[in-house]
């Protein structure tokens, strides 16, 4: 392959990419919380997910009350 060298490129050539292993899974992996698929009648109701979070802490905050 050719590749044009990149002047404003940070990454030094000693370093060897060549081993690098990227990890999938596991205690490193950080996760920005958890993912749930709604029904596409559920998703029309709810344009994006603070609609369905303030519908969750609606529901959370008078099931509480009663």
């Amino acid at each position: 392959m050719n590749f044009e060298r990149d002047e404003k490129d940070d990454l030094r050539s000693e370093y060897d990419l060549q081993s690098l292993r990227v990890r999938k899974l596991g205690p490193g992996r950080k996760s920005f919380g958890a993912t749930v698929r709604l029904e596409p009648d559920v998703a029309e109701i709810f344009p994006n997910a603070e609609a369905v979070n303030e519908a969750l802490r609606f529901l959370i905050r008078i099931t509480q009350e009663n």
